[in-house]
């Protein structure tokens, strides 16, 4: 499975030039059964990064545009009632795919923000008294402008949470940039899928039987205690957020061929995981060099 998987990142790295880290971990977090977002500024390649990755992951895909007029009807679906029947028919919103991109996800207000809470913690949607479960598996990857943009809202801490991990791309290096204008780069619609969603389901499975040593633990909630007690942060890690961070790890760790968890591999995936879940004291979401300083603070057992 990992040759399908090392097949599926190179790809996405010929079409996202330059962010092999960011690719990889992007994997990573979708491999987790987690969801992904992808925060920058407009025009470095957020968008690009999500459309290769459902491509290349070979899986049922759909797009929801989100601007400030969008209601939460038109992601979870509605019913209209049918005359001749006399019966109400739902229909499916855009939310019942196996991916789903939530381009520029803060455009939106935050009740359209709000109507993918249960569908990305539960996997299912409620409407009308009616619970429907969504396919698998189900994978929200949702990019969204910086707060210094005009028109956006921001996410709560509570829609926050629900994604595995947060990334930024930033602008690209001299190299890659020069590789882009000279069209080195293959636009994403020639992504072929590499990854099949038996493959990926399996794959998922294999991930939780890498092991998780004591002092591998030991250290997890070490790094937790210190962002709750540290006083730098309006509030510490979750058990939900040390939870994704297992197993963002034991993920990173299975991508290299392991099965068994290191110190390195927690620390590779913590900036993504944890960043966006810390508050300073001022309320200000963290970047990934606050959360390294929470590395550079807890010892490595």
């Amino acid at each position: 499975m990992r040759q399908e998987f090392s097949k599926a990142l190179a790809q996405i790295d010929g079409i996202v030039l330059g962010k092999p880290r960011q690719t990889r971990l992007a994997l990573t977090c979708l491999l987790a059964g987690g969801h992904l977002l992808i925060e920058d500024l407009p025009g470095v390649g957020k968008t690009t990064l999500a459309h290769a990755l459902a491509q290349t992951l070979g899986l049922e895909f759909k797009r929801i545009q989100f601007t400030s007029d969008l209601l939460p009807a038109d992601v979870l679906g509605y019913s209209v009632f049918d005359r001749n029947s006399g019966v109400f028919t739902f229909h499916a919103g855009p939310v019942f795919s196996q991916v789903v991109l939530a381009d520029e996800i803060n455009r939106a207000t935050p009740k359209s923000q709000s109507a993918l809470l249960e569908a990305m913690e539960e996997n299912q949607v409620t409407l009308e008294g009616v619970t429907r479960a969504l396919p698998q598996p189900f994978f929200v990857i949702a990019t969204q402008n910086p707060f210094t943009q005009t028109g956006v809202y921001p996410l709560p801490e509570s829609q926050l949470d629900r994604f595995l991990m947060r990334l930024t791309l930033g602008y690209p290096d001299s190299s890659a940039e020069r590789a882009l204008l000279s069209g080195s780069a293959q636009p994403a619609r020639t992504c072929t899928a590499q990854v099949s969603p038996e493959i990926l389901l399996a794959a998922q499975k294999a991930i939780n039987l890498v092991k998780l040593a004591e002092p591998l633990l030991d250290y997890l909630q070490a790094l937790a205690e210190f962002t709750r007690t540290s006083g730098h942060y309006v509030h510490g890690l979750s058990p939900r957020a040390i939870l994704s961070l297992a197993r963002a790890a034991r993920a990173w760790a299975w991508l290299d061929g392991r099965d068994f968890v290191t110190p390195d591999d927690v620390q590779a995936v913590f900036p993504a995981t944890a960043g966006h879940r810390l508050l300073d004291l001022e309320g200000a979401p963290q970047d990934d060099r606050s959360a390294e300083r929470v590395l550079r603070s807890v010892a490595i057992p």
